[in-house]
């Protein structure tokens, strides 16, 4: 495959992106674009394939470093020819990629001879995305999810035939599901899974009228997703086997395993708090006054008000921290801290005894009260000069 596009771009990612954000991202498109996903539709089979390429350029630590000093010059000419996916059967790419799919591969299919072919069937992974307030970050929760997956036909059982018939033995492949094709010259052969039959063995002449020879319905789903504390936005709860089972191309006998479903977690914005990791920041707004000569504050926490001493002659940006009152450590549990940068507020409206009482004080301040002040001014006035 030639491509036009950059990598990056296909993965909808940026060059700082990290190894499991890429890994991320390709699963993404592969579920997405998948041509048993997608049947009769050659545009997603060329974006599927197109995240292969993609995937196997930014994966490789090498090739990637040579793509962002190269581009696509990179591997054009001999001796830097990468796969061309865009010739590749979809099972070949499933092979190439086992350790991002797991086990035989995402959507657990088998691809090829030996031992490879004893492997157990595995229906796809399935992605949905749940929100949750960022108070529930602090112990947990659970969420109802929805989400719409592929499952066994009731009236075909599976075989996508039509109640009373069965499916036929392939006469292309003899029931087997591969054809050999000679190679160039004659010289070897290759062995593909059968184009008639998709590699089933099987062919169903008459078809099952509710899933139109697909063997699977969509149907919605709905159930309680546990969300552990401490987990941030874009990680994922997988809940094991809610995916689905395989397909007919997968497991003809209608034996395997279903697949995974991932739950993406989005933590919504607080309004008072910023997150950093597992601690919390929080800008804390005190008076001139508080900040001159000192004051007892009570400032905002997850679970209630906390008491804080600030001492006299606070500065703007001043930071005090409390411990143990951010959110809790997603593997260890243990909580972070809490941090307030003090932001020195002045007060827009005066009574005429306040302005006076200030005026006065204003009296009273030379340039030694205000280093930092007169060592500005003396800046701009060297510059000026």
């Amino acid at each position: 495959m030639t491509a036009t596009r950059d990598y990056y771009e296909i993965l909808g990612l940026t060059k700082s992106a990290t190894d499991d954000e890429i890994k991320r991202a390709y699963r993404r498109l592969a579920m997405k674009f998948h041509p048993d996903r997608n049947p009769d539709d050659p545009e997603a089979e060329a974006k599927f394939k197109e995240a292969a390429e993609a995937y196997e350029i930014l994966s490789d630590a090498d090739k990637r470093k040579r793509y962002d000093q190269f581009g696509h010059d990179a591997f054009r000419g001999a001796g830097a020819a990468h796969h061309d996916f865009s010739r590749m059967n979809v099972d070949d790419i499933f092979s190439m990629f086992n350790d991002i799919f797991g086990g035989g591969g995402f959507g657990g299919r088998s691809g090829g001879a030996g031992p490879r072919a004893q492997r157990v069937a595995r229906g796809y992974d399935l992605e949905t995305e749940v929100s949750i307030d960022f108070t529930d970050v602090l112990h947990g929760c659970s969420r109802d999810v929805e989400f719409t997956r592929l499952d066994v036909c009731d009236t075909c059982a599976g075989t996508g035939a039509k109640p009373g018939t069965k499916p036929e033995t392939c006469s292309t492949c003899g029931g087997q599901g591969k054809v050999q094709q000679a190679g160039l010259g004659g010289m070897f052969r290759m062995v593909t899974a059968c184009p008639a039959c998709r590699g089933v063995g099987k062919i169903v002449k008459e078809k099952c009228p509710d899933c139109h020879g697909k063997g699977r319905q969509p149907r919605k789903r709905k159930l309680s997703v546990k969300i552990p504390a401490g987990i941030q936005t874009g990680q994922a709860v997988r809940v094991q086997g809610e995916g689905e089972p395989p397909a007919r191309e997968q497991s003809p006998t209608g034996e395997g395993v279903r697949g995974d479903l991932h739950v993406l977690v989005r933590v919504e914005r607080h309004d008072l708090f910023e997150r950093e990791g597992d601690h919390l920041l929080m800008e804390m707004p005190i008076s001139f006054t508080q900040a001159s000569l000192g004051a007892e504050v009570e400032v905002p926490t997850l679970e209630g008000q906390h008491t804080l001493t600030i001492p006299k002659a606070t500065q703007y940006g001043a930071m005090f921290t409390i411990h143990g009152e951010g959110l809790p450590n997603l593997r260890s549990g243990r909580r972070g801290d809490l941090v307030l940068v003090t932001k020195i507020e002045t007060p827009k409206r005066l009574t005429k005894r306040q302005e006076e009482l200030l005026r006065e004080f204003a009296e009273t301040e030379d340039n030694s009260v205000l280093p930092e002040s007169h060592g500005f001014w003396k800046k701009i006035r060297d510059a000026l000069s």
